[in-house]
Order: structure tokens, then sequence, then C-alpha cells
């Protein structure tokens, strides 16, 4: 068994649809996944930094679309055995979030929820995040797996691109 710390966006949900989707709308940006090619999308949005604005917002957390397998994932991991914690950062929308969470993983002990900025301070064996500084922070006390997209193709640890893949990465790791 392992204790896995599984991140919220970007691998539980999908906060860039809604989040580019608002403030391209606002700001006449076309704005998108593939234009981030490093961490910080103020650094592509033309409005710079106002593209932050949107996850302030009351509720945004609340209706975001769970990645394709997320749930299934996680309710398998649990089936396997294994320890899984949402670790999650959250300025604004700590309720939001846990709302999301307890919606759509109601099988999740709501203990079994973190609000962490910084996720090396969690104890587990895995990370399964997006963003690089999560888990380049991660690496020397676990094994850190990244959920890829363009603005992580230069973290130095293992990278998938779905649900299914991490699974079979764990159960190669760990198995049960």
């Amino acid at each position: 068994m392992a204790r896995i710390l599984v991140d919220m966006d970007g691998v539980l949900c999908n906060l860039i649809e809604k989040w580019f989707r608002l403030y391209n709308k606002e700001y006449g940006d076309d704005l998108s996944i593939e234009k981030l090619v490093e961490w910080g999308p103020h650094r592509f949005a033309r409005a710079g930094s106002a593209v932050y604005k949107y996850l302030s917002q009351p509720g945004f957390f609340r209706d975001l679309s769970p990645i394709p397998g997320a749930v299934e994932g996680v309710r398998s991991l649990m089936e396997r055995g294994h320890d899984v914690v949402v670790v999650t950062a959250a300025r604004r929308g700590h309720r939001d979030k846990l709302e999301w969470l307890r919606q759509r993983l109601p099988f999740l002990d709501t203990r079994n929820i973190v609000f962490a900025h910084r996720k090396e301070l969690v104890r587990g064996d895995v990370l399964f995040d997006d963003a690089p500084h999560n888990l380049e922070a991660f690496a020397p006390f676990g094994q850190p797996v990244a959920m890829a997209y363009p603005y992580n193709e230069g973290v130095g640890c293992p990278r998938v691109r779905t649900w299914s893949e991490f699974l079979a990465f764990v159960d190669e790791r760990f198995p049960v």
C-alpha cells in the first residue's frame, strides 16, 4: 500500500477550460493550454496578472469538469488499498474546492483533503501533480509524477497523459 497524494487542479478537475474561457471572453485574448510552454499563465496572457482574478471569484471551483478517468481512478486506487490524499492549493475558494470534492468523490474521507501551497510538506510516497515547482520540491521525499502538459515538459520525473497511465505506473511501482 502506498500513500498517493493527488493534486486537484489539472489532475482531478479541468481548471484551464473554464478559467481561460472566462479570461478570453473578457479580454478578447486567445490564451490556451498549448501556449503555456512554461509555468505561469500571466506570462502568456495579454492582460498579464489579470488572468488570476477569476480564481478568487466565489463559486469558481464548484462546477469544474472532472478530468476523464479521475473519479474512477481515485476510487480504483482506494479499492486497491492505497491511501489517497487530495492535496490542493487555494488562496481563496477553499469551501468551493471542498464542495467539489464532496460532490464528485463522496467516497473520499474529508480528513484526506489537505490545503497546502507547499505540497512537499505532506508525507506521501507519490505526488501526482502538474505544477513543475511542486513536482521538483517533492522529489527528495517521494516519487513525483506529472500529468503531462506543455508547461511541465522539462520536469525530471515520469509524465503521464491520462489517469489510466497513472494507474499503470502505480500498479508497477506499488503492486498489491
